[in-house]
């Protein structure tokens, strides 16, 4: 019969366990010196040797041809308690056995010396399944065990295992594996199996087991069995995951507030049999791949693209801001929490798709945060304009591209911009430029979008002269934009001012007086005649 590869190379000794040196060698010590402990709690992530560390030490404690802290594998109580036929030693899975009977029980076996060992070793696996009667069950036992017995308790989640417990056994904590040391594992296997692999495949494998040797060697499993040799696509497919130039596609689309774009992509995805939940998941994994390589210098060693993915993904970061990434994120996630609520998962992820792309429909902090973020980032780019037109979908920004210069005044609350003002003579408001210049401190994108505007006063009204139709946007929807509009004129005048649009129906602008001493100099030049200043 066809044994799996997690099985047929699954670690007999303690020098075959990789990755775990720091458990390893405090075992091996432990058991070659004779001072072996009554429990041991072995905690960490799955698929990172908990289990297998287990049945060494079981092999270890009762092998007669025991060296160096190593079982020999080779005697009849090593292979019997690799076979299962030692019956002295119980492997249970408390997911299955986590009643207080099933450890009553456990208590009556224990008193009974073993049958063919020495020590008789119960491995209880997924510890932290038990119900509170039976950790008290098992408590009792684990103060005062019998000299012949040895509990090792094997547990994903410790936090969930009472202080009791924990305070009466030697804690070891399994790390994940590193990728590095998981791809050197896999090709060491395929040379045994004569796999032909690629490197980019075994990375590939390496990342999305996530630390844990026992996925990786299944997930080759699969992929051996459906290309030859096995590919990075094929480790795709296998895995159901997306390609990579997807997920770059829905991101630069996000950016481009492209939503047919995003829906066409996600379509896409969706014919290749991918999960709309797993296909959260992934984008959740690109984007924190974004957030990696716009807080770190070298990301390599912490997401989970192959080494190529890894400048793409650098030069897409420098196109996002971070408040946009972890706009994104929150929403991704919030999603996922969602998904696992309702059936309509597709729904769930198309409506994330819409939210990430339009933030100004979302009225959380973090939205707000990103769109001024964004905005920033637009005007220091490259103006204010481009700013307003890359805020806006497509069809709306061509609209307003069309609209009247000042189409948007009568959105405005008329405490904002009053609509009826006599037509009058206005004077240039001359502190403008210290405005500006405060702006420019308090609020960048309010500043960009008033960068090349001009102001009049018109008795107790600062009137603004913008073309700029992403200043009337924000100064109509925005309470930020207005309060610093308004905070930078009584910082730099002392007074604060109504605002209103200068319109040039409505207003005149008053020539500015001449200095006197200007004004004789330019007569007498027009007369001819010959002035020194000195």
């Amino acid at each position: 019969m066809y044994q799996a590869l997690y099985r047929k190379y699954r670690p007999k000794t303690f020098d075959e366990v990789v990755g775990q040196e720091q458990v390893t060698l405090t075992l091996k010590h432990e058991i070659a010196s004779g001072r072996i402990g009554h429990a041991f709690l072995f905690t960490g992530s799955r698929g990172t040797g908990k289990t297998s560390c287990s049945k060494i030490i079981a092999k270890a404690v009762n092998c007669p041809n025991q060296h160096d802290g190593n079982p020999c594998g080779v005697c009849p109580v090593c292979r019997g308690i690799d076979d299962g036929s030692v019956l002295d030693v119980v492997e249970i899975d408390a997911a299955s056995n986590n009643g207080v009977d099933d450890i009553r029980q456990l208590r009556e076996e224990a008193g009974f010396t073993p049958a063919m060992v020495k020590y008789r070793v119960y491995i209880i696996d997924e510890t932290h399944m038990l119900s509170t009667a039976a950790f008290n069950a098992l408590l009792k036992i684990m103060e005062e065990p019998p000299e012949h017995v040895i509990f090792i308790l094997a547990t994903t989640e410790v936090h969930k295992v009472p202080a009791t417990i924990l305070s009466r056994c030697q804690r070891f904590d399994f790390k994940r594996i590193q990728p590095s040391v998981i791809v050197g594992r896999l090709l060491d296997v395929c040379r045994q199996e004569q796999i032909r692999i690629d490197e980019d495949a075994a990375e590939l494998i390496a990342r999305l087991s996530e630390g844990g040797m026992r996925d990786a060697l299944s997930l080759l499993d699969v992929c051996r069995s459906t290309a030859d040799p096995v590919t990075a696509k094929a480790v795709s497919q296998a895995a159901g995951l997306a390609v990579s130039d997807c997920l770059f596609e829905i991101a630069s689309a996000v950016l481009e507030r492209d939503i047919p774009a995003i829906l066409q992509q996600m379509e896409s995805m969706h014919q290749a049999s991918i999960d709309f939940e797993k296909m959260c998941v992934q984008l959740i994994s690109h984007y924190r791949g974004l957030m990696m390589a716009k807080a770190l210098k070298n990301p390599q060693e912490v997401v989970l693209n192959l080494p190529q993915d890894v400048c793409r993904l650098k030069e897409q970061a420098t196109q996002y801001t971070m408040p946009q990434i972890l706009y994104c994120l929150t929403v991704l996630q919030d999603t996922l929490t969602r998904m696992n609520k309702t059936s309509q998962t597709r729904t769930e992820l198309e409506m994330a798709a819409i939210r990430m792309a339009s933030p100004e429909m979302d009225s959380s902090l973090s939205a707000l945060e990103a769109r001024l973020e964004r905005l920033e980032k637009a005007v220091m780019d490259g103006g204010a304009v481009r700013a307003a037109k890359a805020a806006e979908p497509k069809a709306v920004s061509q609209q307003k591209e069309d609209a009247p210069k000042l189409e948007h005044v009568r959105d405005i609350p008329t405490e904002i911009l009053p609509e009826e003002v006599p037509k009058e003579l206005v004077s240039r408001f001359d502190p403008w430029s210290n405005v500006l210049e405060q702006l420019s401190h308090t609020n960048k994108a309010l500043g960009g979008a008033l960068m090349d505007a001009s102001a009049y006063l018109y008795k107790e009204i600062v009137l603004i002269d913008c073309d700029n139709p992403f200043f009337l946007e924000l100064i109509r929807t925005n309470e930020f934009a207005k309060q610093s509009l308004h905070q930078a004129f009584e910082s730099v005048t002392g007074r604060d001012y109504r605002i209103g649009p200068y319109r040039s129906d409505k207003y005149q602008i008053a020539q500015d007086k001449k200095d006197p001493m200007e004004e004789m100099l330019e007569n007498a030049a027009a007369s001819g005649i010959e002035v020194h200043v000195k």
